[in-house]
Order: structure tokens, then C-alpha cells, then sequence
């Protein structure tokens, strides 16, 4: 008996193993935790238009708003989601960099690792061109006797925060301050805020009534070359806002380097090329290795930022 069994052990030992599934099989989804509409919406959508184009497997953008609560709501549902490349989150510096620090268990420790880097977005800090100052010297000195409120994404991302520490470095604090989902010519227009911290492209429909105060990054914006940076103003501070795809950990890598290969090609496209011109973005491709680099840069400097604060 003992011989038989040993006989059908090592027959089976010839027989073809049932084949892997090749990634991908199944649509993706590339989670944007933004309403529709700003860059990272537009190049995830180019992205997973692409994608689909290429695999032939249904590849869309699910866009999962915080209400208030910046882009952890939707980094939570990517953290939740199987680790099989079908859940690519397209997240911006904080998911990474303040995410840990939240309290949110699902985020601490970090789940993600880069895909890639694909986009630095024109990220301002702008008033009203009717408001009381043109400048953030000007803003500065209104402040010491005028209460001030911002608007912005969420108080603990870190274009806020960046926004917080140039504000105490010039020597003043605004009066109030709220979250929004969308901060565009409406927010301005009603009043609902003073100042608001948000991308260049929500305000161009009405540039001409707004005044950049500053931008955040290292880089002055092609569209508003006389605004001076934030790290211009106060170098400490020199922080660039971006956008990169993300998965968990576990995910294979042949899956990451699919979905890379195809983003590659979407910012190196004529398209990209041309929403760079019409909006002031950089738009470039930074692989997984350079960008986990610039995260580890980046909680560096926003540790420096969390100590100015106070936090």
C-alpha cells in the first residue's frame, strides 16, 4: 500500500499546476478621496482611461470626498481593500505623511508604499482681489487688528499647516478657520472664507478677480510668476504638494509595475504636456524608489513644521 501511495505521490509531482492568473483580470479602481474635477482627478482619470485602453479590463476613477476630513476617509477604503493591485489609491502628500499620525488605526502604521509620484500641483494661498491687502506682508498687517478666515482642505494636511507656519512666521494668526471639500471662485465670492488654501486650477475660472498671495513649494507658478513661494518667504518652510498612486504593501509587483508602466506613458503624453501649460502643474513621473525617498524627506521637514506649531 505504502508503495502505491509513494507511486501517486511522485506522478502528481508531474502534473502541470493550475495556472496564476495574469494581473490584471478583473476591473480596477483608482480611488481619488477629492470631488471631481482638480488635477489629481484629471490625470488619475487619463491614467485609468490608459489603463483600460491597454489590459483591456474595465479600469475606472471612484472619487470618495471626505467631507471635511481631507483624503483619509478614502485612504481607509483603500487600506481596507484586498492587497491585489485591483485598489490603487492616487493620494496626496499627507495620506503618507500626516496619515500615521492621525489616530486612524487603519493608517497607522503606514499601509502604503509609491507606485510613483506623478503630479506637484499649483498650490496657492489667495484672497479676494477686492480684499483689504494684495500681498502676505499686507495680510500680515491687517491681521494684527482684523480677524482673517482661511479656508482649506483639513487643519492637519499640510498645505494648511505649511500655511499656519508661514502665518505665525510672519507674525500673525488668522482669526477663525474651517474645511471644505471645494475651494474655488464660489468660496471667495460668498464670503464664506477670507483667504483660501487651495490648487490654482479650482480658481482659474476667475484669476482675474483673485489675488496669489503665495505659493507653496519651492517653485514660482508659470501662470502667476510675480506671487512670490512660501519658502521664498520663509525657507524652513519648503514643502512641494503632490500627488502620487498608491497600494498596500502586499501588493505583487507585477501589478505595480503595470500600473506604473502605464502612468509613465500618460505623463510623458502630449496631453499631460499640455495641462501642464494650461495650468501651471508639474507633471512628471518619480518611480517608487525616488518617491519613497521624498516622503522620508518630506516627514522630515513637516516634523519641523509640526515644532513650530507647537505639535
Amino acid at each position: 500500500m505504502k508503495k502505491f501511495l509513494a507511486l501517486g505521490l511522485a506522478a502528481a509531482a508531474f502534473l502541470p499546476l493550475p495556472a496564476l492568473a495574469e494581473y490584471p483580470e478583473k476591473p480596477v479602481e483608482f480611488v481619488v478621496p477629492w470631488p471631481p474635477g482638480d488635477l489629481e482627478d484629471v490625470l488619475t482619470r487619463m491614467i485609468a482611461d490608459a489603463f483600460q485602453a491597454e489590459y483591456g479590463v474595465p479600469a475606472a476613477v471612484v472619487n470618495k470626498p471626505g467631507g471635511g476630513g481631507g483624503p483619509f476617509p478614502g485612504a481607509i477604503d483603500v487600506a481596507n481593500a484586498p492587497a491585489d493591485g485591483y485598489t490603487v489609491g492616487s493620494f496626496v502628500i499627507g495620506v503618507p505623511v500626516v496619515g500615521p499620525q492621525t489616530g486612524i488605526p487603519e493608517l497607522n502604521p503606514d499601509p502604503f508604499e509609491p507606485i510613483g509620484i506623478f503630479l506637484t500641483y499649483p498650490f496657492v494661498i489667495a484672497a479676494a482681489k477686492s480684499a483689504p491687502y494684495q500681498t502676505m506682508q499686507e495680510l500680515a498687517e491687517y491681521a494684527q487688528d482684523n480677524d482673517v478666515a482661511l479656508g482649506h482642505f483639513g487643519s492637519f494636511l499640510t498645505p494648511t499647516k505649511v500655511t499656519f507656519a508661514l502665518a505665525r512666521t510672519m507674525g500673525f494668526e488668522f482669526g477663525s478657520e474651517a474645511a471644505f471639500d471645494a475651494l474655488d471662485c464660489n468660496t471667495l465670492a460668498s464670503g464664506d472664507a477670507d483667504v483660501i488654501n487651495t490648487t490654482l486650477q479650482l480658481i482659474l475660472p476667475c484669476l482675474d478677480d483673485v489675488n496669489v498671495l503665495a505659493s507653496i513649494g519651492s517653485q514660482r507658478i508659470s501662470l502667476t510668476p510675480d506671487s512670490p513661494t512660501v519658502s521664498e518667504l520663509a525657507p524652513d518652510l519648503n514643502v512641494a504638494l503632490w500627488n502620487g498612486l498608491f497600494v498596500r504593501k502586499e501588493v505583487p509587483q507585477e501589478a505595480r509595475d503595470k500600473i506604473a508602466a502605464v502612468a509613465q506613458k500618460v505623463m510623458a503624453s502630449d496631453a499631460a504636456r499640455d495641462l501642464s501649460a494650461q495650468t501651471g502643474a508639474l507633471i512628471y513621473w518619480q518611480d517608487g524608489g525616488a518617491s519613497a525617498a521624498q516622503i522620508a524627506s518630506d516627514i522630515e521637514t513637516m516634523a519641523r513644521i509640526n515644532k513650530m506649531l507647537g505639535e
